[in-house]
């Protein structure tokens, strides 16, 4: 039943099921963490390499990570991001697997 002034709650039911849908189908976050080790140049290569990044997308990441100290580059399935977050500590960067939070 569509959404109508008269019955709101149909709304929310709907939205609330359209928000299930997308976390089921993307609930895990591929974080890349700071250090003081890695430069920015090799955690950009890493990000294009591993996880598809355009160079101006991977040089914004870079950047989050360094300010922020760490920064979710990657939204997908456990088992999409799980070889990306391999790959990415196999270079000598942190990375983690989170899932995300209800907000």
């Amino acid at each position: 039943m569509p959404y109508s002034l008269n019955n709101p709650k149909t709304y929310e039911r709907e939205d609330a099921d359209m928000d299930v849908l997308t976390d089921s189908e993307e609930p895990y976050s591929l974080i890349v963490w700071n250090d003081e080790v890695n430069t920015f140049e090799w955690v950009i290569e890493t990000l294009m390499e591993v996880c598809g990044h355009s160079q101006e997308q991977a040089e914004q990441c870079a950047m989050i990570i360094h300010t922020k100290g760490k920064y979710a580059v990657k939204r997908g399935s456990y088992d999409e991001l799980k070889p990306q977050c391999d790959a990415i500590t196999d270079r000598g960067i942190g990375a983690t697997i989170e899932i995300l939070s209800e907000s």
